[in-house]
């Protein structure tokens, strides 16, 4: 395939470090002039429980030993929309939800710009 850019969803997976793997495996540097860069799923938005900055920081770090790090992108799991049914919170604020996501959001940030220093990108 000759896409420059997968968003992966990964965070919701059990086996997060054989994904890397399989994805630093057959990533591309070349896919016909376009590089190819993997954006690995850090946050899990069908769980309402907030992901820290360190958790996010240790995913991509550990990512980074599979995956090239010019290739190697962040991004949230397929959907905010939010939570599934199963674990969707029973609060009374309609606005819960809501908040959860930009916690969630926030910490992808700070994790992200953990991540980047520590691998001194």
């Amino acid at each position: 395939m000759n896409a420059g850019y997968f968003l992966i969803q990964l965070a919701s997976e059990r086996d997060k470090e054989k994904v890397y793997k399989e994805i630093g495996e057959t990533i591309r540097k070349d896919a016909k002039g376009v590089k190819q860069v993997a954006f690995v799923g850090v946050v899990n938005p069908l769980d309402p429980k907030v992901e820290t900055p360190e958790q996010i920081c240790e995913d991509l770090v550990t990512a980074s030993k599979h995956i090239p790090k010019d290739q190697l992108g962040a991004t949230d799991d397929c959907g905010f929309s939010p939570f599934s049914i199963d674990v969707k919170p029973k609060h009374g604020s309609p606005d819960f939800a809501r908040d959860i996501a930009f916690q969630k959001i926030t910490n992808r940030v700070k994790g992200v710009k953990m991540a980047s220093e520590k691998l001194g990108i």
